[in-house]
């Protein structure tokens, strides 16, 4: 390993501080509370992770996996940086790079919305197309090797990137959130994974503050997680891409901690959507699928409580804004193509809305 020069590291100081400034220009996010119908003893927050810079959680993993890098010496002023990504991560990666002066190329799927296309390009970034989501992994390596770049593999770093112990990560957050509230300790936090960092923060955060918590990680069809994680085995793989974009992986990433979870569901594709659609209805704006996948795992677990007679808080998230999705998730001709029928679930989700009990 070479000797980093001095003007190098005066280089990365200043990255590090251009890169915590955008930290500091942000916000919290906002914790919204989720209008259920029915008793009162359960209360249901959706943590807003829209209102980033970037539009998605991803903004978050984004920051820290180019503070990881930089702190690391593995980025330099000429570094071209390398991502293989289906959206939302590449998105928020592109606007850091531009903010560095970095190039930056996004490795991934051919059936990655073109809205999000759109925004890594506008952002400066360039898209790398394979034709099946198995292939990112090598492609996005083998570029990098190819010109000296540096490949920032999410999947591989996201559960060491965030400092998992608080410093003002997403789990710290909640809590904070929660503190005023009438019951600020949640019983449950419901979350999706796509690469996993997310759910190894908050699973880690809980026990390392002793909480009483628990983790539930919903997942969608075709992903690998679930199985692997009921099977305990860290090369489960499905081959498959997801339908529903920024979470769900064909193999089990190496950012996935299954010992941090408490439960896993899997959710249906067209539950998820429905779920997406009937939570932009009653929240009055729109949300993405992931959020669908959530919100379908939540309200599970809201009546699993009120079956048991318990009182508590739910706590969920809100992962990206529903505009990068209106030539998909919202388009009813597209959910027809891909073979999917809601109707079920909007039924489940109706009588839920009537008669406060949720029986899919």
């Amino acid at each position: 390993m070479p000797r980093t020069s001095t003007e190098a590291r005066r280089w990365i100081d200043t990255a590090i501080g251009t890169v915590q400034a955008d930290a500091n220009r942000s916000a919290d996010t906002h914790l919204h509370v989720f209008p259920l119908p029915g008793p009162d003893d359960v209360a249901l927050y959706l943590k807003d992770e829209s209102v980033h810079p970037t539009g998605s959680l991803k903004h978050r993993l984004a920051r820290s996996l180019f503070l990881y890098a930089l702190s690391n010496g593995w980025v330099g002023p000429d570094t071209t940086i390398i991502e293989a990504s289906s959206g939302s991560t590449a998105v928020s990666e592109a606007y850091f790079a531009r903010l560095l002066g970095l190039d930056f190329v996004a490795v991934m799927p051919r059936s990655t919305s073109p809205r999000k296309i759109a925004l890594i390009e506008w952002y400066g970034g360039r898209c790398h197309f394979v034709d099946e989501p198995p292939q990112m992994y090598a492609e996005a390596a083998r570029l990098a090797e190819e010109c000296g770049g540096h490949y920032l593999d999410q999947f591989t770093f996201a559960e060491r990137a965030t400092d998992w112990r608080g410093n003002n990560n997403i789990a710290e957050s909640i809590f904070e959130q929660l503190a005023a509230e009438p019951y600020p300790c949640p019983s449950w936090i419901v979350v999706s994974a796509g690469t996993g960092g997310t759910s190894a923060t908050i699973g880690r955060y809980v026990r390392y503050r002793r909480y009483e918590t628990r983790l539930l990680v919903v997942d969608p069809e075709n992903s690998a997680f679930l199985d692997g994680w009921e099977l305990d085995t860290s090369d489960y793989t499905t081959g498959m891409p997801s339908r529903i974009e920024g979470i769900g992986r064909p193999r089990v990433e190496p950012s996935f901690v299954g010992g941090v979870i408490d439960d896993m569901v899997r959710v249906p594709d067209a539950a998820s959507i429905a779920a997406m659609r009937w939570t932009t209805r009653l929240l009055g704006r729109p949300v993405g699928g992931s959020t669908g996948t959530n919100m379908w795992g939540a309200l599970h677990v809201v009546q699993q409580m009120r079956d048991a007679g318990e009182r508590g808080s739910v706590v969920t998230l809100l992962a990206d804004g529903g505009d990068r999705y209106t030539g998909t998730y919202y388009d009813d001709g597209w959910v027809a193509d891909q073979g999917l029928d809601l109707a079920p679930y909007e039924s489940a989700l109706a009588a839920f809305e009537s008669t406060g009990a949720f029986r899919p």
